[in-house]
Order: C-alpha cells, then sequence, then structure tokens
C-alpha cells in the first residue's frame, strides 16, 4: 500500500454534493481534511471554489490513480474548456509516498502544489509531515475554513 493525497475542488453544481460523492467511490480512504472555501487562483473571473484533500492508501500505480481521478470527474460531469477554468470536479494527485516522477502527462509531487493555499491548507490539516514547516508563508491565495464535510443529509 501506497500512501497517496489527493486534492479535490469543486465550483460549478452542487459542490458539496459533487465533493461527497467523489470520496464515497473512492477505495482506500484513510481521512478527509476539513473542508475549505476558496478563492480561485488563476483562469478567467469565477466563483469561488470548495476544496477538500483526501488521503489514501492505495495499491494502484500512479497512471492508474491518475485515471481514477479522470473518472471521478468524468462521473461529475467535469468539461474541460478553459485552463484553470470553472468546473464540477478537479482530481488532482498531489503526492504519493516514494514517488518522484515528471512526465507530460503526470507531475508527482504535484508541481505547483507549494504556491496554492487551497492545497496546502487542507492538506497540512491532514499531513503536517508532508506540507513541512513554513508552507503558510509560501502561498497565495484566501481560505476559509468552513468545517467537516461530513456526510449528506438526507
Amino acid at each position: 500500500m501506497t500512501r497517496a493525497f489527493l486534492s479535490l475542488g469543486s465550483n460549478m453544481g452542487d459542490s458539496l454534493t459533487l465533493l461527497r460523492q467523489a470520496v464515497a467511490s473512492m477505495d482506500g480512504v484513510v481521512a478527509v481534511s476539513p473542508l475549505y472555501r476558496t478563492d480561485p487562483v488563476g483562469g478567467p473571473e469565477q466563483d469561488p471554489f470548495l476544496n477538500i484533500v483526501v488521503e489514501l492508501d492505495t495499491e494502484l500505480a500512479p497512471h492508474d490513480l491518475l485515471g481514477m481521478c479522470h473518472r471521478l470527474e468524468s462521473a461529475a460531469d467535469r468539461v474541460r474548456v478553459v485552463r484553470w477554468g470553472p468546473r464540477t470536479l478537479d482530481v488532482d494527485i498531489i503526492w504519493m509516498d516514494g514517488v518522484s516522477m515528471a512526465e507530460p502527462d503526470l507531475e508527482i509531487p504535484h508541481p505547483r502544489m507549494r504556491a496554492r493555499r487551497f492545497v496546502m491548507a487542507p492538506l497540512a490539516d491532514l499531513a503536517p509531515d508532508v506540507a513541512g514547516p513554513g508552507w503558510s508563508d509560501l502561498v497565495e491565495g484566501h481560505v476559509d475554513l468552513l468545517g467537516p464535510l461530513g456526510p449528506e443529509q438526507d
């Protein structure tokens, strides 16, 4: 099993439900960070995002895990039109224990994770050892802690 962290964000549709559904459909979930409302970074004008980080124990190889991320996005009807534009669901691999790779379709650790508060704040909640000391002085963006993701309410 490999310890891995995924960053999930949504700012279109019922973002809270989309995040809950994505987490519920993952195998090997160890922990889910608190939910954050975050300002978009880069891209066009758009609504704030809801963001979380999920810790997994997985047997998937990096490209297989990327395939799972793409399937989660497809299940949420993600359409890639504008880079860094609004989206129903964005799922990125941000870190995997013992994995360092830079290929055209996949970089681990995520090359921009340490510059983004919407990734680092929830990551630090789950894994201060991965976030490292002093990360909050190095990142851009604003985040508001909303609390636990919690289960869907009937």
